[in-house]
C-alpha cells in the first residue's frame, strides 16, 4: 500500500519548536490548526494559573473541542431549521454529515500528532 507523499514542517507552539509530517497540500491547513493551538495554548499561560505544559495542552484541546461541537451542534440546529422550511419531498440526504466526520477526523489527528509532540518533548513538567 502507497503512503500519501507527505513533508516536514517546523512549527512554534508556545515557544516550543515541533517537526510535524504534513501532507502535500495540507500545509496552510496544517498551519492555521498550529495558529489555533498556539493562541489557545498562550492565552491559558498568559492567564497564569497553570504552568505545567501538559496541563495547558489539555485546556487547549478540551477548548478548542468544545467550540468545535458548539460550531456542528449550531451546524446541525440551522440544518435542521432548514429541512422543516424545506418543502422538498426529496429523500434526506446524508451529506450533511460528512463534514462532521471529517472534521472529527482531522481534530482526532491533530490532537494525536500534538500528543506524540509533547510525549517526546522530555519537559513536560
Amino acid at each position: 500500500m502507497n503512503k500519501p507523499a507527505a513533508k516536514q514542517i517546523e512549527v512554534q507552539i508556545m515557544g516550543q519548536s515541533y517537526l510535524l509530517a504534513c501532507p502535500v497540500g495540507g500545509e496552510s491547513a496544517l498551519l492555521d490548526a498550529v495558529e489555533r493551538v498556539d493562541t489557545a495554548m498562550c492565552r491559558i499561560r498568559d492567564a497564569g494559573k497553570v504552568k505545567a505544559r501538559d496541563r495547558i495542552a489539555v485546556l487547549a484541546s478540551l477548548n478548542l473541542a468544545f467550540e468545535l461541537s458548539q460550531k456542528e451542534s449550531e451546524g446541525l440546529q440551522a440544518n435542521a431549521s432548514a429541512k422543516q422550511a424545506s418543502v422538498s419531498a426529496d429523500a434526506p440526504s446524508l451529506e450533511s454529515s460528512a463534514p462532521d466526520a471529517a472534521a472529527q477526523a482531522r481534530i482526532n489527528d491533530l490532537l494525536r500528532r500534538l500528543d506524540d509532540s509533547l510525549g517526546s518533548d522530555g519537559q513536560l513538567l
